[in-house]
């Protein structure tokens, strides 16, 4: 039932809603005690970017928060419908999915103030550089990955980005995924992570972060 109503919910209303990103961006003040004011999430990963997030992906993630199926204590009130009607969570997607961070540092003009110069600094996200054989990496994501999460990590429809976000994140959840604890797909399986090695998955965080430079 519960997943039914997902579905119901992400047929309905994401095709057809008007998005009003000025709510969304009020409503993501809230969001930014954990996630930042940009969407950037936390500097060590404890909390992931979401600014350039698929938007499918982050409205199925709210409903599945307040629905239990994503067991996430800290996310459950903050979903419920008192707090996050069906249309909030529609326009804070929409906002955080339309934020870009550069992943290169700017070129200022002399004339640029300290203000501009600093504004434009804390926008840049840099992923470091995650260890691990890159040429294996990217061989197993293009086979085993690309078809869902796109064969440049930005995502489609409701699968997320992965490029650009915190490797310690990716490495958290591909862990939860293995365990069961988190499900990998609709048919509730624990998905292709189950049958690759701890150094197989190494290498693939090695090569999304390989690969990020210039992205949005």
């Amino acid at each position: 039932m519960k997943t039914l109503f997902l579905l119901l919910f992400m047929s309905l209303i994401l095709p057809g809603q008007a998005q009003n990103l000025a709510r969304g961006k009020e409503i993501n003040g809230t969001c930014a005690g954990c996630h930042g004011e940009l969407g950037q999430g936390g500097k060590r990963g404890e909390y992931p970017r979401l600014a350039g997030q698929r938007q499918a992906h982050m409205v199925e993630q709210l409903l599945a928060f307040r629905l239990r199926t994503r067991l996430n204590m800290t996310m459950y009130p903050y979903t419920q419908e008192r707090e996050l009607s069906e249309a909030d969570i529609v326009d804070v997607s929409a906002y955080l999915a339309g934020i870009e961070l550069p992943t290169k540092w700017p070129e200022f003009k002399p004339e640029d103030d300290a203000l501009t110069r600093l504004t434009a600094v804390e926008k840049v996200m840099i992923i470091p550089r995650a260890p691990g054989n890159l040429e294996a990496g990217g061989k197993i994501y293009q086979e085993e990955c690309a078809l869902c999460h796109g064969p440049d990590g930005m995502g489609k429809r409701k699968f997320p980005r992965l490029v650009g976000q915190y490797t310690n994140y990716l490495k958290r959840q591909m862990e939860v995924f293995v365990k069961g604890e988190r499900l990998h797909d609709e048919e509730g399986q624990r998905g292709v992570l189950s049958k690759l090695k701890e150094q197989d998955m190494q290498d693939i965080l090695a090569y999304l972060t390989s690969i990020q430079s210039g992205l949005p």
